[in-house]
C-alpha cells in the first residue's frame, strides 16, 4: 500500500500558471486538452443529450403520470444523476486517462474499463444505424407532399389514414362513415388498419421481414446511409478532440434552435394543449407516486440518460483543463440535460396533440414510444402540418444531429482506449486510427440493414444497453469509495477545486458512500426482477435469439472476473498479498503531468509502507 502526503497551492494565479506552462519534467508525450472551456462544456452536453432524451423520456413521462413523473425524475438527478456524474467526471479529469487506465486506482477491477470499452463498441454498431434511420428519413423528406402522408403504390389493402369502421344492419355488414348515418356502438365493427407512416416505415424504409429467423437481403438505401454516418463521424475526429471540438458548437446548440423552433409551432396548433396537458399538466396523475415502477423509470432514465458508467464522461473529462471546476460542470451539465428533456417532451405532445386533434382521438392512441414516435407517429404528425417538407427534414436533422453527437463520445471512448494503451505508435496517426475503427463499425453494423436489421438493433438495445450500466455503475462506485477510499479520492479531488468545507463534503460522502450504491442495487435487483424477454411490436424473438442477447451481456461483463484473475495469477505473493496489492493504486495513478502532482504524487514523497 501506498501512502501520499496532502499539500497544494490554492493560489488562483499558481493554479492558472500551472495549466498554461508544461515543462522538462512533464511526460514525453503531452495528452491532448480541449483548446477551451466551451468545447469542452458543448461536448459533454452533446453526449449527454441523446435520443433517449426526444423519444424515451416524453412517453416515460405520459405513461407514469405525466408531471407528476418531474417528481421523481429530478429528485434522482439530485440524490444519483449529479452524485455519479461528478465522481465520473472528476476520475477522468484528475488521471488524464481514459476507462481502462483509469483503473490504475484500483488495478484489480481495470476488468470494469475493458467492459465499458466493449458496450460502446457494441452500442455504437447499432447506434449508427439509427443515426443512419435518421439520414434515411431526412432524405426522403425532400418531397412533396411527404411519402408518408398516405397510401401509394407501396401500400397493402390494410392501409388507411382513417380507420375503418363496419355497421351491423340486421345482419347485413356495412361501411359507415360519421354523419351518414346512425348506428349504435353496439352494432359498430372496427377494423384494424395501419396508418401510411407505419406502413412507410415497415415496408419502405426498413423493408422489414417476419422476424429475426428471416435476415433477408441488405437494403441498400439503409446501407449507404451507414456508410454516410461512418463517413461523418470519421471527417469529425480525424484529428481527435482538435477537430471534434469545432464540430460541437454547431451539433450540440443547433438542435436546441429546432425543438425550439418545434415548440413554438406547435404550441399554435389546435389541440396542442391537449397534448401538453397530458405531457405534465393538469390530466397529470399524482396517484402514480406511490407505484415502485415510477421511481424505478425515473432511476433507469436519468442513468441512462446521463450515460453514466459508459466510460463516455471519463473520456471527455481526461482532455479537460485539470483546474477546471469540476463540480459546476457536472451541476450545469445535468441540469441541462434533465431540462432538456422536459424541453423536447412540450415540443413533441404539443404536435401529437394537434394529431389527436384532427383524427379525433385520444391522446393515447397516438402516442408511442422509440422508434414508433421518432419514425411513425411524429412523422405522421408533421406530414399534416403546412409546409409539412420543411418541418420534416427540420426534425429529422436534428435526430441526425443529436445522434452523432453521441457517437462522436462513443467512437472517442474506443479510439482514446487504443491510444492510451499505444500512445507511441498512434500518436501520429490518430486520423488512421479513427478511420479503422468507424470502418470496422460500419461493416460490423451491416446485418443490421438487412430485412431483420430492427430486430438486431432492438435486440442489441434492450439487452447491451439495459441494466448492464447498473452494474458497471456498481462496480465503479464500489472501487472507487470501497476499495480506493473516498476519503483519499476527495483530497484528490481537492487538488484539482481547492480545498472545500465539512459540510460540503458531508453530502457528497452521503451520496458516494450510501444514497447511490442504494439506489443503483434497488433499481438493479428490481429490473432484474421484473425483466420480461423483449419483442418487437407484437413480433417474440426467437429461443436463439434471446440466447444471443445474454451472451452480448456476457461479452461485455466477462472481461472484469477474466482480468481480476488474470492479475492474481500474475501478482507474488501469498494470497492475501496479491488480493492487497491489487486493491492499492499502482505506481502509474496520478495526475498525468508532473507539474499538477504537488507533494502527494511527486516521484519523492511516494514511499512504501512497511
Amino acid at each position: 500500500m501506498w501512502n501520499y502526503g496532502s499539500t497544494i497551492s490554492k493560489d488562483p494565479a499558481v493554479l492558472a500558471d500551472q495549466d498554461s506552462h508544461v515543462g522538462d519534467s512533464d511526460e514525453k508525450l503531452e495528452r491532448e486538452q480541449w483548446t477551451n472551456k466551451a468545447e469542452y462544456m458543448l461536448s459533454m452536453i452533446g453526449y449527454a443529450v441523446g435520443l433517449g432524451n426526444i423519444w424515451r423520456f416524453p412517453y416515460l413521462a405520459y405513461k407514469n403520470g405525466g408531471g407528476a413523473f418531474l417528481i421523481p425524475y429530478f429528485l434522482m438527478l439530485v440524490f444519483c444523476g449529479i452524485p455519479m456524474y461528478f465522481l465520473e467526471n472528476a476520475i477522468g479529469q484528475f488521471c488524464s486517462q481514459g476507462p481502462i487506465n483509469m483503473w490504475r486506482a484500483v488495478p484489480l477491477l481495470q476488468g470494469v474499463g475493458f467492459s465499458m470499452l466493449m458496450l460502446n463498441a457494441v452500442v455504437s454498431v447499432y447506434y449508427n444505424v439509427i443515426v443512419a434511420y435518421s439520414l434515411y428519413y431526412m432524405f426522403a423528406s425532400f418531397q412533396s407532399p411527404l411519402p408518408w402522408s398516405s397510401c401509394l403504390s407501396w401500400a397493402d389493402g390494410n392501409c388507411s389514414s382513417v380507420p375503418k369502421v363496419y355497421c351491423n344492419v340486421s345482419g347485413v355488414v356495412v361501411a359507415w362513415t360519421q354523419g351518414n348515418s346512425t348506428c349504435p356502438s353496439s352494432n359498430m365493427i372496427t377494423v384494424p388498419v395501419q396508418s401510411p407512416s407505419e406502413q412507410y416505415w415497415n415496408r419502405v424504409a426498413l423493408q422489414r421481414s417476419s422476424g429475426l429467423d428471416e435476415t433477408g437481403p441488405v437494403v441498400w438505401h439503409l446501407a449507404l446511409c451507414l456508410l454516410l454516418s461512418s463517413m461523418l463521424v470519421a471527417a469529425a475526429l480525424s484529428k481527435g478532440i482538435k477537430s471534434s471540438g469545432k464540430v460541437v458548437y454547431f451539433t450540440a446548440t443547433f438542435p436546441y434552435v429546432v425543438i425550439l423552433i418545434l415548440l413554438i409551432r406547435g404550441v399554435t396548433l389546435e389541440g396542442a394543449r391537449d397534448g401538453i396537458e397530458f405531457f405534465i399538466g393538469s390530466k397529470s396523475n399524482l396517484t402514480k407516486l406511490t407505484e415502485g415502477q415510477v421511481w424505478k423509470d425515473a432511476a433507469t432514465q436519468t442513468f441512462f440518460s446521463l450515460s453514466i458508467a459508459s466510460g463516455g464522461l471519463l473520456t471527455l473529462a481526461s482532455y479537460s483543463n485539470f483546474h477546471s471546476n469540476v463540480f459546476l460542470d457536472s451541476v450545469i451539465v445535468t441540469t441541462i440535460n434533465h431540462g432538456t428533456s422536459v424541453l423536447a417532451g412540450l415540443a413533441i405532445f404539443s404536435i401529437l396533440g394537434h394529431m389527436a386533434h384532427i383524427y379525433r382521438k385520444p391522446i393515447a392512441s397516438v402516442v408511442k414510444e422509440g422508434f414508433g414516435l421518432a419514425f411513425i407517429a411524429y412523422p405522421e404528425a408533421l406530414a399534416k402540418l403546412p409546409i409539412s417538407t420543411f418541418w420534416s427534414i427540420l426534425f429529422f436533422f436534428m435526430l441526425t444531429i443529436v445522434g452523432l453527437d453521441s457517437q462522436f463520445t462513443q467512437i472517442e471512448v474506443i479510439t482514446t482506449c487504443l491510444y492510451d494503451a499505444f500512445p507511441e505508435t498512434f500518436k501520429s496517426k490518430r486520423a488512421l486510427l479513427t478511420i479503422m475503427t468507424c470502418s470496422i463499425i460500419y461493416f460490423l453494423g451491416l446485418p443490421c440493414v438487412t430485412r431483420a436489421g430492427i430486430y438486431w438493433v432492438s435486440l442489441m438495445d434492450q439487452f447491451a444497453a439495459g441494466w448492464v450500466l447498473l452494474i458497471l455503475a456498481l462496480f465503479e462506485i464500489t472501487g472507487f469509495f470501497y476499495i480506493y477510499g473516498g476519503n483519499r479520492f476527495i483530497k484528490d479531488i481537492e487538488m484539482m477545486i481547492g480545498k472545500k468545507s465539512f459540510c460540503f463534503w458531508l453530502w457528497w460522502r452521503s451520496c458516494w458512500f450510501f444514497i447511490c450504491p442504494g439506489i443503483t442495487v434497488v433499481t438493479l435487483i428490481w429490473s432484474l426482477i421484473t425483466f420480461v424477454p423483449p419483442t418487437y411490436g407484437k413480433v417474440q424473438y426467437p429461443v436463439w435469439g434471446l440466447a444471443l442477447g445474454w451472451c452480448m451481456v456476457a461479452f461485455i461483463l466477462l472481461w472484469i472476473p477474466v482480468v481480476a484473475v488474470y492479475k492474481l495469477m500474475r501478482a507474488e505473493g501469498s494470497v492475501w498479498k496479491r488480493l492487497k496489492l491489487l486493491c492499492s493504486p499502482s505506481e502509474q495513478w496520478h495526475p498525468y503531468l508532473d507539474v499538477h502532482r504537488g507533494e502527494r504524487y511527486s516521484k519523492t514523497s511516494i514511499v512504501k509502507k512497511e
